[in-house]
């Protein structure tokens, strides 16, 4: 741990209803010398409901410095320089807490990387806000971010964690909600089971549950479910370990073997996924067979 007083801290905020905010996130921002956000004007809105006063930073305000995806690399080298002259400065994001598909990594790294003491503030947070109330199993779930936009990646995106077991979640901005959630019906079957969770904390919270192709079709058909940000969270595959190699050794098989000659596709098929040669060709020839 570096030698001096400074700190950096993590501090979770309200994701929309500001009376989650907590009393100990409270007290750190009105202590910090310096808070580093994504949007200036919306967490000057934040900071003047908890009385927080902002100046300059000089004899004892609060300096409120701009930090997101497109400065980061430029105002990070000069927050680690508050840091290490024993300043308190305070990380927040627009909504919940931060990192968690918000700036703030590279910051965060590079302040454990030079020994600076890193304490989280824990608060609010849209993904397990929505997995507490969604009623789809928490022992195990994966968090995937955002969506790419243009379907063709998208697809490819979900196709990397469709056999992941545990609950699936994502955040989705209302106006691609109901092409994401088509996307996810192609992918991984309308069958299975989701939630989509809209406008978490605030006046108009809802949360939508069925299968997939239910959900997509009453997404698209409801413009009022295409406003807000949304988290969108689905089962996991529950089918056995050995059912979901095959599916994926056919899937891989298919796609080799539009390239290659069937032999050639088998061969490097097993080789990706581990599977059976012999077995491989077999199927290939009965897929072959029966599309004759």
């Amino acid at each position: 741990m570096a030698g001096n007083s400074g700190v950096l801290y993590v501090v979770a905020t309200p994701i929309g209803n500001l009376a989650d905010i907590s009393e100990r996130a409270r007290q750190t921002l009105a202590d910090a010398d310096l808070i580093a956000c994504e949007d200036t004007r919306h967490s000057r809105a934040l900071l003047a409901h908890l009385g927080i006063g902002l100046g300059s930073g000089a004899d004892g305000e609060t300096a409120l410095w701009a930090y997101h995806e497109h400065n980061e690399a430029q105002i990070t080298p000069r927050l680690l320089a508050h840091i290490e002259a024993g300043k308190r400065v305070a990380l927040i994001s627009d909504a919940g807490t931060p990192l968690i598909s918000d700036p703030g990594f590279v910051l965060v790294r590079a302040a454990r990387e030079r020994g600076l003491c890193v304490v989280p503030i824990p608060g609010p947070s849209a993904l397990l806000c929505a997995l507490s109330a969604a009623g789809l199993p928490s022992d195990r779930f994966l968090f995937v971010g955002f969506p790419p936009r243009p379907s063709g990646q998208r697809r490819t995106w979900i196709e990397g964690f469709a056999a992941e077991p545990g609950t699936l979640i994502c955040y989705e901005s209302g106006k691609r909600a109901a092409v994401t959630l088509a996307d996810l019906c192609a992918v991984l079957g309308g069958q299975r089971r989701g939630v989509v969770a809209r406008e978490l904390t605030k006046h108009f919270e809802t949360f939508l549950s069925g299968e997939l192709d239910t959900l997509a079709a009453r997404v698209a058909a409801d413009p009022e479910q295409q406003l807000g940000e949304l988290v969108i969270l689905i089962e996991g595959e529950r089918r056995p370990a050995s059912e979901r190699q095959e599916v994926e050794e056919l899937r891989i098989l298919a796609i080799l073997s539009d390239e290659l000659p069937l032999r050639q596709a088998v061969a490097l098929a097993a080789r990706i996924t581990g599977g059976n040669r012999n077995r491989l060709y077999k199927k290939a020839l009965a897929q072959r067979q029966s599309e004759a």
